[in-house]
């Protein structure tokens, strides 16, 4: 019994010569802290592997959406329900199965979103720039390119007589959402404007054209995004007042309403909440001339837009009606706009916009035939740092911890003597290259439009090169785990969904 004693002593850490009492025991256990990791444990021993096949495959991509990212969206959404936000989860941290992704393209250490996108809806790496073609080619030959195209998940799902969505923030053209529809030479090739005559005499089509004229299976059911611009010729304008690129000045809006007679074209809220999934089988909306709005600022758009997770809401709700299955992606793609920009705040909001959207996708699926992968395509140079106190507004500036271990309640200070975020980015706009660093207050800090302070002075800043996360839940969830190739993913979703990676 003293033997036992000891070892359990070692093993909980105490040590023999630290007063390893009954009591001493009895405390460890009963501490709420090791109450948690003991019922994590018991959850994870009675976790059994799904091997059933996956009739449904949803991924969510939260562009940009690193490690750093997710554990400040964290943070941020514990503090907005009031708590100290390190303890919160997000709904797909509850995922039982993760791996880590490595992001390079085969040309770029840092990727950019089309090599990225390309990589997990094709299962090969390809040059940055590059969407759903081999690196074969060189960026910008859209001849070579026609020649070259690999297969996607989007494809392959059509093909197995499945339904198929595509749902982003973004412009619906923009690199991650045209991944699983379209092949380019080069992710700028959202229209034809970008295209010379002879390119065109020679096959080569824009993106948009390529959506809209997409013709595998009965195509696709849903696409949801911004880009409205992109679809109009440029002497047309748009219900919100800005007029369309089309060089060519075909209407593909109109196109696709003749292609799709019973379909629903919608561009504002109010037209979207007025459709109805028991009553349509094809939807096209395009809520903005560019990009839609962040989630910070939606509700003062000119139209309406509706949110990520309503966009979610209302394609699974389609797309379910297939008895066969369905595939669908989402995409979170504001999350990197706000981080180019330097500014936590929206880039934040928008991860808990992305998040809301998966546990509505949780809610409305079953984890028995529905596959769920959340992931980012790269990350960004944002990092946490400056020892401040659990439960410091991850906003704000930087407090840290007394010598007893408290709340200092005052900011830490840098060599300057002025204090700092918790919060910043190693480039973007919010360098300063010319005279002596500001000094930022709790409320500037806190501002929806403050931009992080920064190391390197860049319009933009960058992406970074480090591995993003994978979170799986449903069939064959158990195959994310360890380090992988990003490419993987493309391979496991394919093996859970028994589709044909060679038609």
């Amino acid at each position: 019994m003293i033997f036992k004693k000891k070892i359990l002593c070692l093993s909980l850490g105490l040590g023999l010569l630290a007063g390893c009492s009954d009591d001493s025991i009895t405390q460890q256990k009963t501490n709420p802290w090791f109450e948690q990791g003991q019922a994590q444990l018991k959850a994870a021993l009675k976790r059994e592997n799904n091997e059933n096949k996956a009739k449904n495959v949803i991924v969510f991509v939260g562009d940009g959406n690193g490690i750093a990212s997710v554990t400040a969206t964290r943070i941020f959404k514990g503090q907005i329900d009031g708590g100290d936000g390190e303890e919160f989860q997000l709904s797909y941290e509850h995922f039982p199965h993760m791996a880590l992704s490595k992001t390079y393209n085969t040309n770029a250490q840092t990727p950019d979103s089309a090599g990225t996108a390309t990589a997990i809806m094709t299962g090969i790496k390809t040059k940055m720039g590059l969407i759903s073609v081999n690196d074969s080619i060189d960026r910008g030959d859209c001849q070579a390119a026609l020649k070259n195209h690999a297969a996607t998940l989007m494809e392959l799902a059509e093909l197995d007589g499945r339904s198929t969505g595509v749902v982003t923030t973004t412009r619906i053209t923009h690199a991650t959402p045209a991944s699983t529809y379209a092949h380019s030479a080069d992710r700028n090739f959202e229209d034809d404007s970008k295209l010379s005559a002879h390119d065109k005499e020679a096959g080569c089509k824009d993106i948009a054209q390529q959506l809209i004229e997409f013709s595998y299976g009965d195509g696709i059911e849903v696409a949801m995004g911004g880009g409205r611009r992109h679809f109009l010729p440029s002497n047309v304008s748009g219900p919100e007042g800005k007029f369309g690129k089309r060089r060519d000045q075909r209407n593909l809006i109109e196109e696709w309403q003749e292609k799709h007679p019973d379909g629903r074209y919608v561009w504002n809220q109010k037209g979207f909440d007025k459709v109805d999934p028991k009553e349509t089988d094809k939807l096209f909306g395009l809520f903005n001339s560019s990009h839609m709005e962040y989630e910070l600022d939606r509700e003062k758009d000119q139209g309406g837009e509706p949110s990520l997770a309503e966009m979610t809401d209302k394609a699974i709700d389609i797309l379910s009606k297939n008895d066969d299955g369905f595939f669908l992606l989402v995409e979170g793609g504001r999350i990197d706009h706000a981080h180019h920009a330097g500014n936590a705040k929206r880039a934040l909001t928008d991860g808990i916009a992305m998040a809301d959207a998966v546990e509505m996708a949780m809610r409305k699926t079953d984890k028995e035939d529905t596959l769920i992968i959340v992931t980012a395509d790269h990350s960004h140079t944002f990092v946490i740092q400056g020892y401040s106190y659990r439960g410091n507004p991850i906003l704000g500036l930087a407090q840290g911890i007394d010598k007893k271990g408290r709340p200092a309640n005052t900011p830490n200070l840098a060599l300057d003597g002025k204090p700092y975020t918790t919060l910043s980015y190693a480039n973007g706009p919010g360098a300063h290259s010319h005279g002596p660093r500001p000094h930022a207050t709790e409320e500037q800090a806190q501002s929806h439009d403050y931009k992080q302070q920064a190391l390197i002075p860049l319009e933009s800043e960058t992406h970074a090169g480090e591995d993003v996360a994978i979170y799986a839940r449903g069939p064959w969830a158990h195959l994310f785990n360890g380090v992988v190739e990003q490419n993987y993913i493309f391979h496991a979703i394919n093996h859970a969904a028994e589709l044909d990676a060679e038609r």
